[in-house]
């Protein structure tokens, strides 16, 4: 009786798992194939959606294109993070219904225990609601240039939990929203080339900031670089009296992220220039003074010859 009763158990478990196995696993295959491709349905509007909206920025003469450029994508990361997040909850509930098991239990009890986690996860909360109004406010985006905290390099990645931040040595720093104490964004809508140039004393202040002047149109005129600024330079004139300098401020607004190409070239130019017109630009020097009574000190160089004789 004992073994007649088990194969009659195993026979209904046969039978049950042959007809999960002709209803409800053609079904699993397909929801998973059509999760396959809602993900790259998804992936491809969104990409159309993001290069349809940068193709009217682009013929907007109002709108700044590279600023544009910059929103649009790093929004349209955060909405391809969020649908990605959609599909793969419709689809563990669907899948967890075919194995089975009850969902409305856990969909009920989901929000005591969100309500409990809520209590632990503070942290994580203040970080989401504090990058919602980073994106809301557009306060920094991808591609944008910033210093965070007091570390400075390109932002690769802007989620709503953290930010990325890559340095010039190549380093990767993360942040978290919540802990973002300092945001300064160097390449938001313009940026700007500043120049704290030091002369001799014994120059002629103005003939070095009419050469200057001079070299920033100059600058301005070449092809190479004219599309990168976008106000002439501007000299705002002798900004301070340094301990072996004179010291003449300048600035030259640029495109984001183009001041450090144009700073170089600048640079590079006004050393040609100084040299050309035989202006010093001065390095640290001391002068020792011995008092009102005592005379300076006099070297005399006597000829080699005359000293032979």
């Amino acid at each position: 009786m004992n073994k007649f009763f088990n194969t009659e158990v195993f026979a209904a478990r046969f039978i049950k798992a042959q007809e999960w196995i002709l209803t409800d696993l053609p079904v699993i295959v397909i929801i998973t194939i059509l999760l396959f491709i809602t993900l790259k349905l998804g992936k491809y509007f969104i990409r159309g959606l993001s290069k349809t909206i940068l193709s009217h920025s682009e013929k907007n003469e109002k709108v700044d294109f590279l600023e544009a450029e910059k929103r649009i994508k790093t929004l349209m990361g955060i909405i391809s993070g969020v649908f990605k997040i959609m599909v793969y909850a419709i689809y563990f509930m669907i899948l967890l219904q075919k194995f089975g098991i009850n969902i409305a239990p856990i969909l009920a009890s989901a929000g005591i225990i969100g309500l409990a986690v809520g209590f632990g996860a503070q942290e994580l909360v203040r970080d989401v609601i504090s990058g919602f109004f980073i994106l809301l406010e557009n306060q920094v985006r991808t591609g944008d240039v910033a210093i965070i905290n007091g570390t400075g390099g390109l932002v690769e990645k802007i989620e709503l939990r953290t930010i990325t931040l890559r340095d010039f040595s190549g380093v990767v720093h993360i942040f978290q929203n919540g802990k973002i104490n300092t945001l300064s964004n160097r390449t938001k809508e313009w940026s700007a080339a500043v120049f704290d140039i030091g002369v001799a004393y014994k120059e002629n202040v103005q003939q070095v900031m009419d050469l200057m002047e001079q070299l920033g149109k100059e600058l301005q005129e070449d092809e190479n670089f004219a599309e990168s600024i976008i106000e002439p330079i501007e000299i705002f004139g002798l900004d301070q009296f340094a301990d072996s300098a004179l010291i003449i401020k300048a600035r030259i607004k640029t495109k984001p992220s183009m001041q450090w190409l144009i700073s170089r070239e600048y640079n590079k130019r006004l050393k040609v220039a100084f040299d050309k017109h035989n202006i010093e630009i001065p390095f640290p020097h001391t002068t020792v003074y011995w008092g009102e009574k005592i005379t300076p000190l006099h070297l005399e160089i006597n000829d080699f010859q005359s000293l032979k004789s």
